[in-house]
């Protein structure tokens, strides 16, 4: 997994190693379970843009921890270039661009801090 930190994001990306060419193999998701403690403070971007076979059944797999994340006043959005985005379930914040992903952060902050 590769680990870009900025202010006010972490961008986690998988390895080459972590992908096949389905999409993303279990490998990253277990990588990133493993580790999500060191990241569990952070608003978070994984970046999936590199892999244009990852698709809604791979983001669904990251579902439960993406609640529990938002529960916990950080973002959790995905960066995914897959056709099929409006079609992800509501409680899945999907984007095309890194602008994007950094733009639904800014206004998720900006409501945690207006309490909306």
């Amino acid at each position: 997994m590769k680990v870009s930190k900025y202010k006010p994001y972490t961008i986690l990306k998988p390895d080459t190693k972590n992908v096949n060419k389905e999409g993303i193999s279990f490998l990253f998701f277990k990588e990133f379970i493993d580790n999500y403690t060191n990241f569990k403070d952070e608003n978070l971007i994984l970046d999936f843009s590199d892999n244009p076979n990852i698709g809604l059944k791979e983001i669904l797999l990251f579902s439960q921890i993406c609640d529990k994340h938002k529960k916990n006043g950080k973002s959790f959005v995905f960066l995914s270039k897959v056709e099929q985005i409006d079609d992800f379930p509501n409680n899945i914040i999907a984007v095309r661009t890194q602008q994007e992903a950094e733009d639904v952060i800014e206004l998720e902050e900006i409501e945690r801090d207006l309490g909306i």
